[in-house]
């Protein structure tokens, strides 16, 4: 049942995974996330998948939140438990393939910290994104007070945090919480253009600069410029850094095998 609450489809080397609950606006409840973990789990071990696109059915929403029903009734040590449980924003946040967000409505609470978690952001014309946390008495718990502020500053993430207000996709992208804004009827057609392109390259060299990339967020610069330096050596090992180089020599293009 839990599988049926988020769709996977694989057309050559783009996985999409589309979460199915329109009627709840694709609210994230406990099956939702755990179905993201399993599909996620099987997508890092399918040596054909390079790269995944995340959205939410229907024309409403991305995803509106957790689902608040599950909150009704549970004690500290309940949403403890929850919360140290599996954890689908920790999942599509380790994910070590690309992973782009299609942002096609409402994306709040727990659906922008979804979002936030993957590594590229395209919205709907139509998005509307916000942390509207705070007007229910809470704080967000997927990773908002963290991601938000390293995204668009700290400023501009207080005031949303703070005011629990929703903001257009045209402001998203001004403060850096979205990374492109698309016609809403050509949003899907653009992310997998997106992502085509990104699996065209070396899945070896893609997986390295997601892992500097990331070093970079929790490291002081020396030591990511060393981290990096590694990883530069390290490819060098790689038959796709020798095809991409005997290509680029030949004038012709490259087959990236990931290996």
């Amino acid at each position: 049942m839990a599988e049926a609450n988020v769709l996977k489809n694989v057309d050559g080397a783009v996985a999409t995974l589309t979460v199915n609950r329109p009627d709840k606006l694709n609210a994230l409840n406990i099956p939702t996330r755990q179905a993201i973990i399993d599909h996620l789990d099987e997508l890092e071990d399918d040596v054909n998948v390079r790269v995944v696109i995340l959205t939410g059915a229907g024309e409403k929403a991305f995803v509106a939140g957790a689902d608040i029903s599950e909150f009704e009734g549970r004690s500290p040590v309940d949403q403890f438990n929850v919360m140290h449980g599996p954890n689908a924003f920790a999942a599509t946040g380790n994910f070590s393939k690309p992973i782009i967000a299609a942002i096609n409505g409402f994306c709040l609470g727990g659906g922008c910290e979804l979002a936030m978690a993957c590594d590229i952001r395209l919205a709907a014309d139509t998005a509307r994104m916000g942390q509207p946390e705070i007007n229910l008495g809470l704080i967000p718990g997927g990773g908002g007070t963290q991601r938000l502020p390293r995204l668009v500053g700290l400023g501009k993430a207080y005031k949303l945090l703070y005011t629990g207000d929703l903001i257009k996709a045209d402001e998203a992208l001004r403060i850096g919480l979205v990374d492109e804004v698309v016609p809403a009827d050509q949003l899907m057609a653009r992310a997998n253009e997106l992502a085509g392109a990104i699996a065209s390259k070396s899945p070896v060299a893609l997986r390295l600069i997601k892992e500097a990339v990331r070093a970079s967020l929790r490291t002081p610069l020396d030591e990511g410029l060393r981290h990096e330096i590694t990883l530069f050596g390290l490819v060098f090992s790689s038959a796709d850094k020798q095809e991409g180089v005997d290509a680029f020599l030949n004038k012709r293009p490259p087959n990236f095998v990931g290996k």
